[in-house]
């Protein structure tokens, strides 16, 4: 095994170490390991319905509300920049994107939260079909048709 060590400050410099025989990570990855990005809240009471509205369920509700669907997640924090929120994505993976634009559509986002309304599904340049839907942060989220045979999605 080759493990690589980089230096902060400097790029350049990088110092390799070779482990014979053992893997480190077999022994720390479990396969349960979980990603969850913290997404900011200019609202932080207004986010959390909106979520709740879309069909995210509601784990904990502290000073930060962690929010999950399927395997995925996020944590919704009582923290707003503009120039984070405007800038941010997010992209859920759905096996019926058809069913999701109409419980998209019936819930009335634009009225309820203050939000643009959500663009419907259309084809995009790289080949995925997407619903766009904002979160009253500004916050980006690419509603995604699963592709059958599409490892990545």
């Amino acid at each position: 095994m080759r493990l690589i060590m980089l230096f902060k400050g400097c790029p350049h410099t990088r110092m390799e170490v070779f482990i014979s025989g053992e893997n480190l990570m077999s022994r720390i990855h479990s396969g349960t390991e979980l990603a969850r990005p913290f997404l900011p809240a200019k609202d932080f009471d207004l986010s959390k319905r909106f979520y709740e509205a879309l069909g995210f369920e509601k784990l904990l509700d502290g000073d930060v509300a962690i929010f999950e669907m399927g395997r995925s997640g996020f944590i919704l924090q009582n923290y707003y920049k503009r120039e984070l929120a405007e800038n941010f994505m997010m992209q859920l993976m759905v096996d019926d994107l058809d069913a999701w634009w109409s419980h998209i559509s019936v819930l009335d986002l634009p009225s309820r939260f203050g939000v643009p309304a959500p663009s419907p599904p259309a084809i995009q340049p790289w080949g995925l079909r997407i619903a766009y839907v904002i979160d009253p942060s500004g916050v980006l989220w690419h509603i995604a048709q699963r592709r059958q045979d599409a490892l990545q999605d």
